[in-house]
């Protein structure tokens, strides 16, 4: 599940942090960087109970409208197509998450304020809206209706966002990536797996965990080297004019390019380059295009670039 694009992001965070922090622990750096990987794959789990927690909060107000003293006609015949929701009911019972749950302490019941709005924003939308003129009743029907729940409510919803970055200092830059997984595994499901349906691992295999480490170790075990080399082409830079982040971005990079044969050096340096667009300055994408491409070229001449 925890793609290259979110480990790049989680190394440049940890990187950054260890320089700032001065502290020449690896092993603390390295477990708190598998410590934020994991939190990650702890959203990927709340967002999954979220559709739980959604459904039953909305069975509870339903009952409660049922036995006041005096209903209405309307609060007496709620629709309920939301509380038969197939796919609801099957991630509420699906045993991977139920583990999870367990022995990672996963829950909203912390955050019924959080799980009330979200709801609300569900019921007052057009999919809702369009999900109960629904004239089919099907398992499909119901698992369409979650997927353009979290692809047009809750993905890019600024509320929800602002919540889970305040929530966990490890989300500030999960959020979206997180919600694309569960879109995808929304899709996954089958109605025919029911409690067995495999949710995604932590890691896709064995070389993304691998990736991971040895990325991270060669960024900060070569640290000086790699330094060194990137101030040789700062030409017309200032080294202590350059952000700390630049410097980040571009050793992470260099440890990419030199230490792993299968990825393209283009991959290297396009993810880099789109990582400072969003984490350094408005210049810093063209400034550390121009000076990995100096350096690639050095390597290349030196014949240390060894690529598949």
């Amino acid at each position: 599940m925890i793609n290259r694009i979110l480990i790049r992001i989680k190394v440049l965070q940890i990187v950054y942090a260890y320089y700032q922090k001065d502290s020449n622990d690896l092993k603390v750096a390295e477990n708190e960087l598998l410590l934020s990987l994991r939190r990650s794959y702890d959203l990927y789990h709340y967002f999954l109970l979220l559709i739980v927690d959604i459904t039953h909060l909305y069975e509870r107000i339903t009952e409660a409208k049922r036995n006041k003293y005096r209903p209405t006609d309307e609060e007496l015949n709620p629709d309920i197509r939301l509380l038969n929701n197939r796919l609801s009911k099957q991630i509420a019972g699906n045993e991977d998450l139920l583990k999870y749950v367990k022995e990672h302490g996963i829950s909203w019941a912390d955050d019924p304020d959080f799980v009330k709005k979200a709801l609300e924003m569900i019921i007052s939308s057009e999919v809702y809206a369009e999900y109960l003129k629904n004239e089919e009743d099907s398992y499909e029907v119901d698992k369409e209706f979650w997927r353009l729940v979290f692809k047009r409510i809750i993905s890019n919803n600024e509320y929800i966002e602002e919540y889970l970055e305040e929530k966990s200092i490890y989300w500030n830059e999960d959020v979206d990536i997180i919600e694309s997984f569960v879109i995808k595994t929304i899709k996954r499901f089958e109605e025919n797996t029911g409690s067995k349906q495999e949710l995604m691992p932590m890691f896709n295999s064995d070389d993304d965990y691998d990736y991971v480490i040895k990325l991270f170790r060669q960024t900060l075990l070569n640290g000086d080297k790699y330094r060194e080399r990137i101030s040789k082409h700062m030409k017309n830079w200032e080294s202590e004019r350059v952000a700390n982040m630049d410097l980040v971005i571009m050793q992470v990079a260099l440890a990419e390019i030199l230490n792993f044969p299968t990825i393209p050096v283009s991959v290297s340096l396009n993810e880099y380059i789109d990582a400072a667009k969003y984490y350094s300055t408005p210049k810093s994408g063209t400034f550390i295009n121009g000076v990995l491409d100096s350096i690639v070229e050095e390597l290349k001449a030196e014949k240390l670039l060894m690529k598949n």
